[in-house]
Protein backbone atom coordinates (compact mmCIF):
# COMPACT_ATOMS: atom_id res chain seq x y z
CA UNK A 1 0.00 0.00 0.00
CA UNK A 2 1.23 3.42 -0.96
CA UNK A 3 1.23 6.64 1.07
CA UNK A 4 3.09 9.63 -0.34
CA UNK A 5 3.19 13.28 0.68
CA UNK A 6 4.39 16.22 -1.36
CA UNK A 7 5.79 19.52 -0.10
CA UNK A 8 7.72 20.56 -3.22
CA UNK A 9 7.79 20.06 -7.01
CA UNK A 10 10.02 16.99 -6.84
CA UNK A 11 7.66 15.28 -4.39
CA UNK A 12 4.67 16.22 -6.55
CA UNK A 13 6.37 14.65 -9.59
CA UNK A 14 6.55 11.34 -7.71
CA UNK A 15 2.84 11.54 -6.88
CA UNK A 16 2.10 12.43 -10.51
CA UNK A 17 3.95 9.32 -11.71
CA UNK A 18 2.01 7.08 -9.32
CA UNK A 19 -1.41 8.61 -10.10
CA UNK A 20 -0.88 8.61 -13.89
CA UNK A 21 -3.75 6.87 -15.70
CA UNK A 22 -6.01 6.89 -12.64
CA UNK A 23 -9.70 6.61 -13.47
CA UNK A 24 -12.44 8.56 -11.70
CA UNK A 25 -15.85 10.12 -12.16
CA UNK A 26 -16.80 13.76 -11.73
CA UNK A 27 -18.64 12.87 -8.51
CA UNK A 28 -15.28 11.67 -7.11
CA UNK A 29 -14.03 15.30 -7.06
CA UNK A 30 -14.68 17.58 -4.09
CA UNK A 31 -13.59 21.06 -3.01
CA UNK A 32 -14.18 21.89 0.65
CA UNK A 33 -13.71 25.65 0.58
CA UNK A 34 -13.97 26.01 4.36
CA UNK A 35 -11.16 23.50 4.95
CA UNK A 36 -9.29 24.70 1.84
CA UNK A 37 -9.01 21.10 0.65
CA UNK A 38 -9.49 19.66 -2.82
CA UNK A 39 -9.85 15.88 -2.83
CA UNK A 40 -10.48 13.10 -5.28
CA UNK A 41 -10.86 9.35 -5.10
CA UNK A 42 -9.57 7.24 -7.98
CA UNK A 43 -8.92 3.77 -9.25
CA UNK A 44 -5.21 4.21 -9.83
CA UNK A 45 -3.11 1.91 -11.99
CA UNK A 46 -0.49 0.54 -9.59
CA UNK A 47 2.69 1.41 -11.47
CA UNK A 48 4.61 0.47 -8.33
CA UNK A 49 3.34 -3.14 -8.59
CA UNK A 50 4.66 -3.93 -12.09
CA UNK A 51 5.05 -6.53 -13.55
CA UNK A 52 1.66 -7.26 -11.96
CA UNK A 53 -1.19 -5.47 -13.70
CA UNK A 54 -3.50 -4.14 -11.00
CA UNK A 55 -5.49 -1.15 -9.80
CA UNK A 56 -6.02 0.18 -6.30
CA UNK A 57 -8.60 2.56 -4.83
CA UNK A 58 -6.66 5.67 -3.81
CA UNK A 59 -7.36 9.10 -2.38
CA UNK A 60 -5.46 12.23 -3.34
CA UNK A 61 -5.95 15.52 -1.54
CA UNK A 62 -4.43 18.97 -1.69
CA UNK A 63 -4.51 21.35 1.27
CA UNK A 64 -4.02 25.14 1.35
CA UNK A 65 -6.18 25.49 -1.79
CA UNK A 66 -7.40 29.04 -2.36
CA UNK A 67 -9.53 28.46 -5.47
CA UNK A 68 -10.42 25.87 -8.11
CA UNK A 69 -11.05 26.30 -11.83
CA UNK A 70 -11.90 23.65 -14.38
CA UNK A 71 -11.69 23.60 -18.16
CA UNK A 72 -13.39 21.12 -20.44
CA UNK A 73 -14.93 18.95 -17.72
CA UNK A 74 -18.43 17.78 -18.62
CA UNK A 75 -21.09 19.80 -16.79
CA UNK A 76 -23.31 16.75 -16.70
CA UNK A 77 -22.74 13.07 -17.22
CA UNK A 78 -21.78 12.09 -13.69
CA UNK A 79 -20.98 8.61 -15.01
CA UNK A 80 -18.41 9.83 -17.53
CA UNK A 81 -15.01 8.32 -16.73
CA UNK A 82 -12.08 10.73 -16.49
CA UNK A 83 -8.48 9.59 -16.96
CA UNK A 84 -5.92 11.58 -14.97
CA UNK A 85 -2.68 11.95 -16.92
CA UNK A 86 -0.47 14.21 -14.80
CA UNK A 87 -0.22 16.60 -11.87
CA UNK A 88 2.04 19.63 -12.32
CA UNK A 89 2.99 22.79 -10.44
CA UNK A 90 3.77 26.29 -11.70
CA UNK A 91 4.97 28.83 -9.11
CA UNK A 92 3.53 32.34 -9.23
CA UNK A 93 7.03 33.79 -8.67
CA UNK A 94 10.53 32.50 -7.98
CA UNK A 95 11.18 31.60 -4.35
CA UNK A 96 7.40 31.87 -3.66
CA UNK A 97 5.69 28.67 -2.43
CA UNK A 98 2.35 29.75 -3.93
CA UNK A 99 1.35 28.63 -7.40
CA UNK A 100 -0.99 26.66 -9.59
CA UNK A 101 -1.33 22.88 -9.41
CA UNK A 102 -2.82 21.51 -12.62
CA UNK A 103 -4.51 18.13 -12.86
CA UNK A 104 -4.45 17.20 -16.55
CA UNK A 105 -6.96 14.69 -17.90
CA UNK A 106 -7.27 12.97 -21.26
CA UNK A 107 -9.31 14.86 -23.83
CA UNK A 108 -7.74 18.20 -22.89
CA UNK A 109 -9.68 18.56 -19.64
CA UNK A 110 -7.94 20.22 -16.67
CA UNK A 111 -8.49 21.36 -13.10
CA UNK A 112 -6.34 24.21 -11.79
CA UNK A 113 -5.84 24.67 -8.06
CA UNK A 114 -4.50 28.00 -6.83
CA UNK A 115 -2.49 27.02 -3.75
CA UNK A 116 -0.58 28.84 -1.02
CA UNK A 117 2.00 26.03 -1.18
CA UNK A 118 2.36 22.42 -2.28
CA UNK A 119 0.70 20.26 0.35
CA UNK A 120 -0.55 16.98 -1.13
CA UNK A 121 -1.09 13.41 0.02
CA UNK A 122 -1.75 10.25 -2.01
CA UNK A 123 -2.97 7.25 -0.04
CA UNK A 124 -4.07 3.79 -1.16
CA UNK A 125 -7.40 3.00 0.47
CA UNK A 126 -7.54 -0.76 0.19
CA UNK A 127 -6.43 -3.88 -1.57
CA UNK A 128 -5.62 -4.32 -5.24
CA UNK A 129 -7.52 -6.07 -8.01
CA UNK A 130 -6.18 -7.45 -11.26
CA UNK A 131 -6.78 -5.63 -14.53
CA UNK A 132 -6.21 -6.81 -18.07
CA UNK A 133 -5.64 -3.29 -19.38
CA UNK A 134 -2.17 -1.81 -18.99
CA UNK A 135 -2.22 1.89 -19.92
CA UNK A 136 -0.09 2.67 -22.97
CA UNK A 137 1.09 6.03 -24.23
CA UNK A 138 1.97 6.77 -27.85
CA UNK A 139 5.63 7.36 -28.47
Amino acid sequence: MLRLTAADEADLAVISAQIQDALLKREDLNFDQKRRRFALVTNRFAWDALPKSERRRAGLHFDDVESVQSAGLPASGRDAVLSLLAVTFAPVAKKDPAGIITLMFSGGMAIKLKVACINATLTDLGGAWATQHIPAHGE
